[in-house]
């Protein structure tokens, strides 16, 4: 879940969550001495955690999963990045586009009739909160297979109805486990959690999970703005 926009201090928060262990990158890379220089340095070694963030990722490896008795129904917290917006489902529409032969523009009933997946998993946010949550939706993977992208495709932006954005690598867009969910602990999921559709996976903190997902566009190249939060500062790649 994205932090407020007048959440205080993130890179420290950052920076203590990188040393209570929940980011491998960090793990490795963010000792107490790496972790103070970035935060003067102005990230001076994010290039180098995030490489090693990427070659930590196995985009076919599933991340452990919890049992149902383990979800904590109030520990997601609820927060947004800017207002809560309506969205009518009768003429909601996600598009999928880009660098892509076949483009897609599908309604929820189409969504929801293929294969679903549901996992249970721990999202963690840079805010230094967790919470065990069971996510059901489609496959990324399924979607970006469906759309068929061109070659050198290698990032996808996620465009939300409140006008947050985000940007992936395709390999974690890839992974078994990154969802485009519509249920949160078996049921429906809740319009302030991020309805009718939010990113929901184990390998990316919280900030990367955009809520109100309407358009996924892939593409070739990132773009100047990566990110709401990266642009402010934030790391991009954010594996966990």
């Amino acid at each position: 879940m994205s932090p407020t926009p007048n959440s205080s201090n993130p890179l420290s928060r950052r920076n203590l969550l990188r040393l209570s262990g929940y980011s491998i990158g960090g793990l490795l890379l963010g000792s107490a001495g790496l972790t103070l220089v970035e935060s003067l340095a102005g990230k001076a070694f994010e290039p180098l955690n995030q490489k090693v963030e990427e070659l930590l990722l196995n985009p076919q490896r599933p991340v452990p999963e919890f049992p149902v008795s383990a979800i904590e129904p109030d520990a997601l917290l609820v927060n947004t990045f800017d207002f809560t917006p309506m969205i009518d489902l009768e003429t909601f529409r996600l598009v999928v586009d880009g660098e892509v032969n076949k483009p897609l523009n599908l309604d929820m009933a189409t969504i929801q009739r293929m294969p679903l997946t549901s996992m249970v998993i721990r999202h963690v946010c840079v805010e230094g909160w967790a919470a065990i949550v069971q996510w059901g939706g489609i496959q990324m993977q399924q979607l970006v297979q469906l759309a068929q992208p061109k070659p050198g495709v290698r990032y996808a932006y996620f465009f939300s109805a409140d006008g947050y954005y985000e940007s992936w690598d395709l390999p974690s867009v890839l992974h078994p486990q990154t969802l485009l969910s519509y249920q949160k602990n078996g049921q429906p999921l809740p319009i302030d959690n991020g309805a009718p559709l939010r990113l929901a996976a184990p390998i990316k903190l919280g900030y990367k999970h955009s809520k109100w997902v309407t358009r996924v566009t892939l593409v070739s190249e990132l773009r100047s703005r990566k990110g709401y939060w990266e642009d402010q500062g934030y790391e991009w790649f954010a594996g966990l």
